[in-house]
């Protein structure tokens, strides 16, 4: 993303330009600016984190610098020659902007309604105009719309067949900039028009000790907020929790001022509208409570629709693992590492210190073993370990040592060996924590062997958790291997996420509270067909969430049986109800999605894949089989319009089109990236952009037209003609414009010689 904060960077220094209504300056560069994003230094990595999107925003592609002016009141600033290559991002500034939040269950649906205003660009310029949203924890994108003067956008989910090419746009159209990052890119909006956008996405709430909540990135820069005397300011929240459950919801805290409108039943209904000087500078956060003393849930079911991709009734069940204090199982633990070449730098740095952390958190009781992996296997001890001072130092002292990437990939070798290992554990629960950045060709068959020896070992199988590192790992492969091992699946998409993410995944998958799960509904019912392969255990950090179809009619109430760590047998009684205040489909769609699709792989039923493919296009969630894709709307256009819109290279109106989004996908794992080693499978790591302002004026000498900001005509040539004098004085215009005054002093100094 470091060109995307040098772009902005460039933007806001473009921006000195304007001359805004009242004779106000334009805003500030942020300081430090002056010496450029990732000039070196540790001042230049935080300048670019604060110049990334924290809210949703929307700006001015620039590639013409003589087009920035303000629309209504001409500044007269000199006019600048040159083309800028990649454009210069200008924020813009923001009029409107409303905050709905709706919280079911383990999901919360967001909406955030904005209008923004071209205020960067001359009335008689256009420019494309970049959309770009943070979403939150584990986000899905949803939907979009945009509307500008009589042209309208949406977005809309087809199928992989139905996707041509003869109408696509160039790949910078939209998709995912990085992961949680959604953007979306509108050509040719004319300078002063209003853009305004709405964007749906889905995404987790975060549970800890008891209590949900919700975190929305709605930190908006102070250079979006719009004159006041110009415009007034209003600030819409709306959020409803719905519980699901006849328990009390209890209110814990709340970033913005809001107050409760309405409750009925399990739904909590909330909002907050003010008139503000400023738009809001901090994130949206709200924290909310369920009241059980102990494990406690329900069945939620729900009758299909006639847009459903099969005709038998939905049903969830929802269990708690409550705010008692019950006692987590003991373990034995064995962790399996990818230590492959693909892993060197940051991956494996950031693995080791979780390993670190991890380790320091066993406790007595507990074992533990270390394996790694890649075309060689190599194990901290011959048999499990107990956990104690001297075992975690010298596995620290080994882990030093030893997590040194190279070679290839090799997974069943030491999944085979951790099994056995686990084979001598007895009254502890065994798991298994695999690690992997890569793909490998026997991924099908690891699967079915692992389900094997699982099942011939029953309730004392071990549990495997497995996490994907990057863009390389099939994911679909890792998921399907934790759902039959009745584990814990997660991912790290960005290297400075990693350490986080496999604390959060070992933490859930290490607090078992309740084992080997079953419930009596079958019994009463028909057919009961559950999205994962096998129920999970009951993680004291994490509600547990049990979907699928049913045939029949549940019984009023149904019971859950599973072992505590004391091995006592334990009853949850849960209450059946029927309910329509929650959308189960939308709520459980992206989750049944992501299982459904590992089955699909695993098995390569086309009528599975079918199942996703209806259901991916129902909810609005891409999928491997499907592809988000940006509609424009026909417009209705008098004949003086047809020849302004053809001479400006407008599709008409027999002409719709149809723009495919970028990066939505996972894959099924890139085997050869994984052969060859690679490392940059993460989506925070791609090739820097380069900074450059071509000049094309004749007869100038051929290295003139490689300066770069730092370099000086006169330096690269220790000569200079008429051109080059005319071309440096278009070039020392264009660095003035951008706030690169050091630049243009020395190429002013230059010509002396």
């Amino acid at each position: 993303m470091e060109g995307f904060a040098r772009a902005v960077e460039d933007g806001l220094k473009l921006s000195k330009r304007l001359v805004l209504p009242g004779g106000l300056p334009p805003p500030r560069p942020l300081a430090g600016m002056d010496r450029g994003v990732g000039g070196g230094g540790g001042g230049d990595a935080s300048v670019a984190a604060l110049l990334l999107p924290s809210a949703p925003m929307a700006y001015a592609v620039v590639t013409d610098p003589g087009a920035v002016d303000t629309p209504d009141v001409p500044s007269y600033q000199p006019y600048v020659y040159g083309r800028l290559d990649p454009p210069a991002l200008i924020p813009l500034q923001m009029k409107e902007v409303d905050l709905s939040v709706d919280c079911a269950l383990g999901e919360a649906a967001v909406t955030v309604r904005a209008r923004w205003w071209l205020h960067c660009i001359t009335r008689s310029r256009d420019c494309d105009v970049r959309i770009v949203v943070p979403m939150g924890d584990q986000g899905s994108i949803l939907g979009a719309e945009v509307t500008v003067g009589r042209r309208s956008y949406n977005t809309q989910v087809i199928e992989v067949e139905d996707h041509t090419t003869e109408n696509a746009a160039k790949a910078d159209s939209g998709g995912l900039l990085k992961p949680q990052l959604f953007y979306l890119t509108i050509s040719q909006i004319e300078g002063g028009a209003d853009i305004s956008a709405t964007i749906r996405w889905s995404q987790k709430l975060h549970y800890d000790n008891g209590r949900f909540s919700v975190d929305i990135p709605f930190r908006f820069p102070y250079y979006v907020n719009p004159l006041p005397k110009v415009f007034m300011k209003r600030e819409k929240i709306q959020l409803t929790v719905n519980s699901g459950f006849s328990k009390e919801v209890l209110l814990q805290g709340t970033s913005h001022p809001l107050k409760e409108k309405g409750r009925q039943g399990e739904k909590l209904s909330f909002r907050h509208e003010a008139t503000v000087e400023n738009w809001s500078s901090k994130d949206f956060n709200f924290s909310y409570s369920v009241y059980s003393g102990d494990l406690s849930g329900g069945v939620l079911v729900q009758p299909s629709t006639l847009r459903d991709y099969d005709d038998r009734d939905r049903f969830c069940i929802f269990l708690l693992p409550g705010g008692g204090n019950r006692k987590v199982f003991r373990k034995a633990v064995v962790f399996v590492i990818d230590t492959s070449g693909s892993m060197q730098g940051h991956p494996l740095e950031n693995v080791k210190n979780a390993m670190s952390t991890a380790l320091s958190e066993l406790t007595e009781g507990d074992y533990f073993n270390i394996i790694t992996f890649n075309d060689e296997l190599h194990s901290f001890s011959s048999c499990l370990e107990k956990v104690n001072e001297k075992s975690i130092a010298s596995a620290l002292d080994w882990i030093n040592l030893n997590f040194v990437a190279g070679g290839g990939t090799d997974i069943m070798h030491p999944l085979n060996e951790a099994m056995a290992s686990l084979s001598s554990a007895h009254d502890v629960l065994p798991q298994i924590f695999l690690m992997t950045d890569g793909s490998v060709d026997d991924e099908h068959n690891i699967c079915q062997t692992v389900k094997t020896e699982l099942i011939s070992r029953g309730s004392k199988s071990p549990r495997i958790s497995t996490f994907g590192l990057g863009l390389y790992c099939n994911h679909y492969f890792l998921r399907m291997l934790a759902s039959i091992g009745r584990g814990h699946y997660d991912a790290a998409f960005e290297t400075g996420s990693i350490e986080s993410q496999v604390l959060r995944w070992f933490r859930k998958a290490s607090s078992t509270i309740v084992a080997n799960i079953s419930i009596d509904a079958t019994a009463h019912l028909d057919e009961l067909e559950i999205d994962s392969e096998y129920i999970p255990d009951i993680s004291a950090k994490s509600p547990l969430c049990i979907s699928g179809k049913y045939q029949g009619k549940f019984p009023d109430m149904v019971t859950a049986k599973g072992y505590l760590a004391d091995m006592r047998e334990i009853s949850i009684e849960l209450k059946v109800q029927h309910i329509k205040d929650i959308p189960l489909d939308k709520v459980l769609a992206a989750q049944q999605i992501g299982l459904l699709t590992a089955k699909a792989w695993l098995s390569s039923d086309k009528q599975l894949e079918r199942k996703v493919v209806k259901l991916s296009i129902q909810n609005s969630i891409p999928s491997e089989y499907t592809s988000m894709v940006l509609l424009q709307t026909l417009e209705k256009v008098d004949a003086a319009q047809k020849v302004k819109q053809k001479l400006k290279g407008h599709k008409g109106p027999d002409e719709p089109r149809r723009i495919p989004l970028q990066c939505l996908k996972l894959g099924f794992g890139d085997r050869a990236a994984t052969r060859e080693n690679l490392v940059t499978g993460f989506g925070d790591v791609k090739p820097l952009e380069t900074f450059e302002i071509l000049n094309k004026a004749a007869g100038c000498c051929s290295r003139l037209a490689d300066c770069l900001c730092c370099m000086c005509c006169i330096k690269a040539c220790n000569k200079m003609n008429d051109q080059c004098a005319i071309v440096m004085t278009q070039v020392c215009a264009a660095f003035a414009c951008l706030g690169c005054y050091e630049c243009c002093a020395e190429l002013c100094s230059g010509s002396d010689s």
